[in-house]
């Protein structure tokens, strides 16, 4: 695997190594939106597979396994993040139901029910739905990306994480299942169907007796939900 000067076999491990790149890319693949195409995945996680390649050291102690799976899927990330999924006006509008949440959860002390986030809008139900289904189902990454940003790693993380780095990333984590136990029931059931059994959106439908589209606006207003109520813990 390696050199008498410690170099890697560059070619042993590109032919070894591409076979994860493919694992990555499907695992990721059937998280997201159909109109994300496999080769993009793939082409995104060979850039990350050799610079890989490149920059590892293996005097740093990690494993190369360990650390090309890192940049992989890195690499795959920052490829999504770099698409303009959605228009501005779109983007407004997330905000905008983020920010009704927040005030209605303050101003009840529960969480929101559809009806009366509608209300805050000034929308009727049926057009709050739809603002829904136009804000999420373009953009289901994976969680910590629609969430806050910097809870993976992405293409230029350093191989290790520093002690500080991981607390930080901890209690991110520990007040991110607190905002989760705060969903209601059936959100919570969404979230964990996605994101813990990894189900497709036409699964989940099928276990809550809903529609896809219908997960995928549920989905929507779950996000929102923690969104705004991390936001108040900041």
């Amino acid at each position: 695997m390696y050199t008498a000067k410690g170099k890697i076999q560059q070619n042993e491990l590109l032919t070894e190594y591409l076979p994860l790149v493919r694992r990555q890319a499907l695992a990721l693949q059937v998280r997201l939106p159909a109109s994300i195409e496999l080769d993009d995945l793939i082409q995104a996680g060979m850039v990350g597979l050799l610079e890989a390649l490149g920059r590892f050291d293996a005097g740093q102690g990690a494993s190369f396994a360990t650390f090309a799976s890192q940049r992989i899927r890195g690499a795959m990330l920052d490829e999504l993040r770099s698409r303009d999924w959605l228009p501005r006006s779109v983007r407004r509008n997330a905000r905008a139901v983020d920010e009704a949440v927040r005030r209605l959860e303050q101003r009840f002390a529960r969480p929101a029910e559809e009806h009366e986030i509608a209300a805050e809008l000034e929308m009727e139900l049926g057009d709050y739905r739809q603002l829904l289904s136009d804000t999420n189902c373009g953009q289901l990454l994976p969680f910590e990306e629609l969430v806050a940003e910097g809870h993976e790693q992405g293409f230029d993380s350093p191989q290790r994480s520093t002690p500080f780095a991981e607390l930080v990333e901890h209690e991110q984590r520990e007040r991110l299942v607190e905002a989760i136990a705060a969903l209601p029931e059936r959100e919570q059931l969404l979230m964990a169907l996605y994101y813990q059994e990894e189900l497709n959106l036409k699964e989940i439908g099928a276990v809550l007796g809903v529609t896809e589209s219908r997960v995928c606006q549920l989905h929507s207003q779950a996000v929102s939900r923690l969104r705004a109520r991390l936001r108040d813990q900041d």
